[in-house]
């Protein structure tokens, strides 16, 4: 999979649908920002959470939008693998291979950050 190609389609079919359902979309972006604020939990914690629902679920795209906000927040490279093997514990063999996935796309991320 080239993360790069997939996330630009998902990004640009997520744009056309947004002009579709402007109020529900407007609702979802609430509800991203109340939950992601910093409390009891971290957002990068909250953002973990995310990604193993997203690999439990095996949603391509999830992973991208949950992999690219951690490489935002600072995740560790230790972090991150820590996270997958939980992942993969709780969902067996398709989050083990969703969570290979999730790591490629970790790593071009994280390169190009620190490009």
């Amino acid at each position: 999979m080239d993360w790069h190609d997939f996330m630009a389609e998902t990004e640009a079919n997520i744009a056309t649908l947004n002009r579709e359902i402007p109020k529900t979309v407007q609702g979802f972006g609430q509800m991203g920002q109340a939950a992601k604020v910093d409390g009891a939990l971290s957002e990068k914690t909250k953002e973990f959470i995310a990604l193993g629902i997203a690999i439990a679920t095996r949603c391509d795209s999830c992973i991208g939008f949950h992999v690219r906000s951690l490489v935002r927040l600072g995740a560790s490279r230790d972090e991150f693998c820590e996270a997958l093997a939980m992942a993969t514990y709780m969902g067996g063999g398709p989050s083990y291979a969703f969570s290979a996935k999730a790591l490629k796309a970790f790593d071009l991320f994280s390169a190009e950050k620190g490009s």
